[in-house]
């Protein structure tokens, strides 16, 4: 008998840090609960955790407590809202050895998760930039795979570096492009054609607009308010452009429910 998954999995990353890829993934979670769809957020920033500080909050257990025998992901998990449908498993900060996780520390924390996940409509995985051996095996797991950029040269530069070594080591292939902090429509049709021109000619890979968020200084304001941003300024066209995103999001989901139905929420962890 097929089980059923009704759960879609999605890893947000990043080439490179600072192109706001944590307040998109928390706002997007908002999003998609005015949608009433449940959503768990994981911070997967093993060695710079930043979802619980967007938030103000103190978690008492993190990633780090769910290595421990005897610790479940309910046990991890934080909710962020008191009637429910949004909460995240928070990460840590400062532990080197999470960064470079090996292969027995990773299946730990993904069997442990799994069973849990499927309750929600949503997995979201907040990854930490770069090319490190975790992050890259994080975004080979799920479904799909949002990749974060700015019109900045070098976010594009490392944005398509990451892309070609996940193709190279992990034959992964389908990437989502999100342009954020674009000053213009025009910027970032720009900045995605050129990212999806060098994938294309040196990688012969196919990648897919998934659309812009606008530049934005309300975002900012909201970050030294520790408030996520479609609470502090609802209406601000950054929260409207996180909206579309979700639309977009539960589109895809219900265009290919019998696709995700037929696939595991996090694929096992492929061979370095």
């Amino acid at each position: 008998m097929i089980n059923q998954n009704k759960t879609l999995s999605l890893s947000i990353m990043s080439g490179k840090g600072g192109v706001g890829k944590t307040n998109i993934v928390l706002n997007l979670g908002y999003a998609l609960r005015e949608a009433e769809q449940s959503s768990m957020l994981m911070d997967c920033d093993l060695g710079l955790a930043n979802l619980d500080v967007l938030l103000g909050i103190s978690p008492d257990k993190n990633l780090q407590d769910l290595l421990q025998t005897g610790v479940s992901a309910e046990d991890v998990l934080v909710p962020i809202e008191p009637d429910g449908g949004l909460d995240i498993l928070p990460a840590t900060s400062g532990v080197p050895e999470l960064v470079e996780m090996d292969e027995d520390m990773q299946d730990i924390i993904i069997h442990k998760l799994t069973g849990m996940a499927g309750d929600y409509d949503f997995l979201i995985l907040d990854l930490g930039a770069g090319i490190s051996r975790t992050v890259l095996s994080f975004a080979a797991l799920t479904q799909l795979r949002i990749m974060v950029v700015t019109p900045e040269p070098t976010s594009m530069t490392d944005s398509y570096a990451m892309i070609k070594v996940l193709s190279s080591q992990h034959k992964v292939r389908d990437f989502l492009i999100l342009v954020n902090q674009a000053a213009t429509r025009n910027e970032a049709k720009v900045t995605f054609e050129r990212l999806a021109a060098a994938c294309k000619n040196f990688l012969d890979i196919t990648v897919t607009n998934l659309g812009y968020i606008r530049q934005d200084s309300t975002v900012i304001e909201s970050v030294r308010h520790q408030t996520p941003l479609l609470k502090f300024a609802p209406n601000c066209p950054a929260s409207k452009d996180i909206r579309a995103l979700a639309k977009r999001l539960l589109r895809y989901r219900e265009d290919n429910r019998d696709r995700i139905s037929r696939r595991p929420i996090l694929r096992d962890f492929p061979e370095m």
